[in-house]
């Protein structure tokens, strides 16, 4: 059997899992947007304790919650079950132009100190536009979204 694909930019950066993304930063100061851990910039609030519902400065939103590990960030709790959030899309192997994927495979990987801590796949049935299995974590869910709004748009 062969592995799937996986078609991801290549990342050296992630997103912060106490980010939750409300909506297409546009005028963010990145070289290269289309290159970020969610596919473009969001703006959106803080979920680390303490902090629920805050809305960082662009500066922050920019320099941590976009890119950063939450270990890098003054505002996520010490003890912590991840630091950043990598996603990617796996395509299946029998897809082609005359076959397009109905149901499309996003694979995700929760870090700590740079290494998989937690794991799994999320499926979006493209036709129906409904989530076949999602993340019982809101934020990771719902940068899961925005990561494929992010791909759909590009591959549009």
């Amino acid at each position: 059997m062969r592995a799937p694909k996986i078609s991801s930019a290549e990342e050296t950066t992630l997103a912060c899992p106490y980010f939750m993304p409300t909506a297409r930063l546009e005028n963010g100061n990145w070289p290269h947007p289309a290159r970020l851990p969610l596919g473009c910039g969001w703006t959106g609030q803080c979920t680390a304790p303490g902090h629920e519902g805050e809305s960082p400065s662009q500066d922050v939103v920019e320099a941590f919650c976009n890119l950063g590990y939450a270990s890098s960030c003054a505002w996520a709790p010490p003890e912590r079950a991840w630091d950043a959030v990598r996603f990617a899309v796996s395509t299946p192997e029998d897809r082609n132009a005359n076959n397009p994927a109905r149901v499309l495979r996003l694979l995700y990987v929760c870090e700590r100190d740079h290494r998989p801590v937690a794991h799994g796949d999320l499926l979006m049935d493209l036709e129906a536009g409904t989530w076949q299995r999602g993340h019982d974590d809101a934020r990771i869910q719902k940068m899961a979204e925005c990561f494929l709004e992010s791909y759909l748009k590009k591959k549009a």
